[in-house]
């Protein structure tokens, strides 16, 4: 008896998990319109492993936070009470965004960095010459970003907001602190990563047929 028992709910419940799948396939599953920034910064996510196409993905929704209007405080992705409060932050997010774009950007430019040159890649000098352009034009991209980032943290780190803290989104806070305090600074990262990047050119550059 409680063999057939269990054989008989097994069969009832396989049955009910058939109809509930032949319903969710036929009930559409209703999208929502991205429109504002809150929305597109949401899109944007970490992947455990960067892969050039999902660099790209996360770049065109920060691009698209950027252009975007601003939710009603009342969805903002902090607490917002005040108009003072609504002020710094939207300077935050504007902020953060920069700062994400920057580290995506890094991100792209390192898939085509070469840090290391050995005599052996002497056969593909132009196509390794050709990716460090490409990294180069990645990490110029993340510096133009960078004007922006300090622009918007400056404006964050108005006196008028300097007792002012946003706790949902103390991470903005430490960022722009970091910025106004010098110990982020992006304009140094990308120089030397750029630095390094011409003196690789430079060995590729110098390659002839003799080199292998």
């Amino acid at each position: 008896m409680p063999i057939l028992y269990i054989m008989r709910y097994k069969q009832q419940t396989i049955a009910a998990l058939s109809v509930c799948f032949f319903l969710a396939q036929a009930v559409p599953v209703r999208g929502y319109w991205v429109q504002f920034k809150e929305q597109w910064y949401r899109l944007y996510h970490l992947h455990l492993i960067q892969y050039p196409d999902d660099t790209m993905e996360n770049i065109r929704y920060l691009e698209q936070a950027l252009k975007a209007d601003f939710a009603n405080p009342l969805y903002a992705l902090a607490l917002i009470e005040t108009k003072e409060q609504w002020e710094k932050y939207r300077a935050l997010f504007m902020m953060h965004i920069y700062l994400k774009l920057i580290e995506q950007y890094i991100y792209l430019g390192n898939k085509w960095n070469k840090r290391n040159v050995y005599f052996y890649n002497a056969p593909w000098k132009k196509e390794n010459l050709d990716s460090l352009n490409t990294a180069e034009t990645c990490y110029k991209t993340a510096l133009y970003y960078w004007q922006g980032a300090k622009d918007w943290s400056d404006k964050a780190a108005d006196k008028r907001f300097r007792f002012m803290n946003l706790q949902r989104v103390q991470f903005w806070e430490d960022e722009s602190f970091r910025i106004e305090q010098g110990s982020l600074d992006y304009e140094k990262i990308l120089g030397r990563e750029l630095a390094f990047l011409q003196k690789a050119r430079e060995q590729f550059e110098a390659m002839d047929e003799t080199t292998y």
